[in-house]
């Protein structure tokens, strides 16, 4: 990871104001002081794996009709302000001014940063091939945290799973073919869009990192709302200053254009981000980074499914790498780290 990049981690945790005493627990928590459940964690393992690896698809459907950052503005947009609303019908507190530009770091540097710079780059990066070049994030979630000296050296053990996963990852994806867009424009754009998924990842890793140390609220659902809703005006206006709002046209969405908005909504942004930010609170950064190792190859097999990719002894030798790599990070990471505040 480059200095500058190190040095943003750092200056922003530095800046950032000491978490306050955690207040009396609001109807949509737990019990205070009391981790989840088994089965609770398991789900959304399981959730994470399965749905976020769905998701490159969708948005490579979703944009061959809606312009990307119009997607994903819309996309969050409506599950946050949905989800918000829900939440405070229920009797979650207000939240702060503090929480709030909390939110707007995260938010910005995981979803308006992130995800909108992968929507725009799937234009003409294969979602294979998008997949790869994300699975680098789990490696930076790990070793971030050392180089800045906010956490210990990782376990060998750790570090050479976090590698195999990275290298099965690669074997997985290795010989995949171009989507008709990137052979539309001759490959010219390909380069350009495999750096912006370079630096989505690492804004993805910085926002992850400093959610666990910015005063968001204890509620997970509460923070992964205010998040999206924050990122929304962000991605409507860079949207804005892109030409979108002038070249896009709503008529010209297809129904598959919308039905795969709609599942961004509710699987990728309600399901998918609310079980990864339950896990990097929960399990640690590195354990709710493995899903990088998982995602491609559910994309795969998705491929196989339903555009009759061929699959053979390639993809379940880097099966066994991506399983294998997983549970070194699983097993090899801290047990269940103390979280930052109970959330639930």
């Amino acid at each position: 990871m480059s200095a500058p990049a190190a040095s943003l981690v750092e200056s922003a945790a530095v800046l950032a104001p000491s978490p306050s005493p955690s207040p009396s627990p609001s109807p949509t928590l737990g019990p205070p002081h009391r981790g989840p459940s088994r089965a609770l964690v398991l789900t959304a393992y399981a959730t994470l794996y399965v749905v976020w690896g769905s998701t490159y698809l969708a948005i490579r459907i979703a944009v061959e009709s809606w312009t990307p950052l119009l997607l994903a503005a819309t996309r969050f947009a409506i599950a946050g302000g949905g989800l918000y609303a829900v939440l405070r019908a229920r009797g979650a507190p207000t939240p702060g001014r503090r929480a709030w530009l909390a939110a707007v770091l995260v938010g910005g540097l995981m979803l308006a940063g992130g995800n909108g710079t992968v929507c725009w780059a799937e234009q003409w990066v294969p979602s294979g091939e998008t997949s790869l070049i994300l699975a680098s994030g789990a490696l930076w979630m790990v070793v971030l945290p050392w180089w800045t000296g906010r956490a210990p050296a990782p376990r060998a053990v750790v570090l050479v799973g976090v590698l195999v996963g990275m290298a099965g990852v690669a074997l997985l994806m290795g010989g995949g073919h171009a989507t008709d867009a990137a052979a539309t424009l001759g490959g010219r754009a390909s380069p350009l869009g495999r750096v912006a998924l370079l630096a989505a990842s690492l804004s993805w890793v910085i926002g992850s990192l400093l959610s666990r140390r910015l005063p968001l609220p204890e509620s997970v659902a509460l923070a992964s709302a205010m998040e999206m809703i924050v990122a929304s005006p962000i991605l409507f206006l860079v949207a804005g200053l892109r030409g979108e709002w002038t070249t896009f046209h709503l008529n010209a969405v297809t129904a598959a254009g919308w039905g795969a908005l709609g599942y961004l909504i509710v699987f990728g942004s309600l399901a998918g981000f609310g079980s990864y930010i339950f896990l990097l609170v929960h399990e640690g950064p590195a354990r709710a980074s493995t899903n990088a190792f998982v995602n491609p190859l559910i994309a795969v097999a998705l491929g196989a499914a339903l555009a009759a990719e061929p699959v053979g002894p390639r993809t379940f030798v880097a099966a066994g790498m991506i399983v294998a790599a997983v549970g070194a990070v699983i097993l090899g990471s801290s047990a269940s780290p103390r979280a930052r505040r109970d959330r639930s």
